[in-house]
Formats: C-alpha cells, structure tokens, sequence
C-alpha cells in the first residue's frame, strides 16, 4: 500500500505519539493551521467546518468526535476536512479543561453536585464506562451476566452533565475560532492569489522575451 508505514509503530509508540506527537504539539498544531489555510474552498465554508470540530471538541463522544464533526460539518455546509483538522483542538493538553468546565457548567445547569475529580478520574471513569460496555456485548455471546448499573451511574455523574455542560462553552469557543478565522483564511487565499498570479505574469514575460529575441535573432533572408 502507498500510505502504510514501512516500519510499523508498536502500541507504546502509537500511545506516545498521540500524547505527544513527534516535534511536539507546537509543531502540530503548525501543521493543521497550514492544512487549514491551504483548503481550496471559501473562507466561510472552512470556517464553518472549523465551528464544527472545535465544538465536537466539547462533547463527550471520545472517539467518535470525527463522526461527529463531519455530521456537523455536512449539516452546517462547511468543508469536512476543516472540521476534521479542528477536532485536534481537543488534545491531551486541552482535554482537562475542557472537561472540567464543561462537568462543571453541567452540574451548575443541572442543579446537581459535582462529585468526579477531573484530572484523576475523568478518563479512568470513561475508560471503565467503555469496559463496562465491553463486557455486556460479551455477555451477549457468552455466559457473562451483563451489569448496567455502573454505566447507569456514569451517564447521571459524568455523561449527561458533561454533555449539558459542553454546549455553551462549546457553542462560545467554536464562534470565537470561526470570527477569528474567516479574516485570516481569505486574507492568505489572497495573498497565495496574488503570488500565483505573480508568478505567472512572470512566466508569461520571459517567455515573451524569448520569442522577441527569436525574432531578432532570426536573418531577414530566412524563409
């Protein structure tokens, strides 16, 4: 295959890499913005798919946040990659945050208590929420007795109110990135216009130079 690695990552490697990606998440984040402004669509429509993967970013959809960012993205018009590529603002770095004001808001909104410590248990708690749906599409197939009742506790404590919490924050970054984004987007499309076009005007004079010389080079008795 032409995309597929020669040498094949192992699962440490591929887990390091996502925590913390070669060249570090400066030289990342570089990348996508550069990805980003080389989009060949209008600003707006780019915009409108970064407003779609950075709100996903505030949901608790952990890995399906690209399925859920191209549903937006398709629903808003927008350019799905640009949705895509926004989704990496939520990152390992960003990811405490964001779930601490969005679990936070969420309990606010809700009336509730906010009983789960973000940085130590926020992911160990999704982690076993998962494990516990593992376990019950075992139980489907195999002898296994199936337990709802600690995903029952995880959907009140943590699910529900982080995704209560997460629209408005969400709703209130996502504009502030597209605002932010529309001027500097068509503000490079045209100055990438603009050097295209220099550049052809360039050829376009040198090869006019050449013919002209051709010409004067060329004798008066040749046919």
């Amino acid at each position: 295959m032409v995309f597929k690695r020669r040498d094949k990552l192992s699962w440490l490697s591929t887990l390091r890499q996502f925590l913390w990606p070669r060249g570090g998440w400066a030289r990342a984040f570089h990348y996508v913005k550069h990805r980003v402004r080389r989009l060949p669509d209008e600003p707006e429509k780019i915009a409108r798919g970064i407003w779609a993967g950075v709100f996903t970013t505030f949901t608790p959809f952990y890995g399906l946040h690209f399925v859920v960012a191209g549903f937006l993205a398709t629903v808003m018009r927008g350019n799905i990659l640009a949705a895509l590529l926004a989704t990496f603002f939520g990152n390992p770095l960003t990811y405490v945050p964001i779930g601490a004001i969005s679990l936070t808001t969420g309990h606010f909104l809700l009336g509730s208590k906010n009983t789960v410590d973000v940085e130590r248990s926020l992911g160990g708690k999704f982690a076993d929420a998962f494990g516990d749906l593992w376990h019950n599409f075992l139980a489907i197939f195999t002898d296994r007795v199936a337990d709802w009742h600690g995903l029952e506790v995880f959907f009140y404590e943590v699910f529900y109110p982080y995704l209560v919490g997460g629209i408005f924050p969400g709703v209130i970054t996502a504009y502030i990135c597209y605002y932010l984004s529309v001027p500097v987007i068509r503000a490079y499309q045209n100055r990438r216009k603009g050097m295209i076009k220099a550049k052809l005007a360039e050829i376009r004079a040198k090869t006019a130079a050449k013919a002209a010389a051709k010409k004067t080079d060329k004798s008066p008795l040749d046919p």
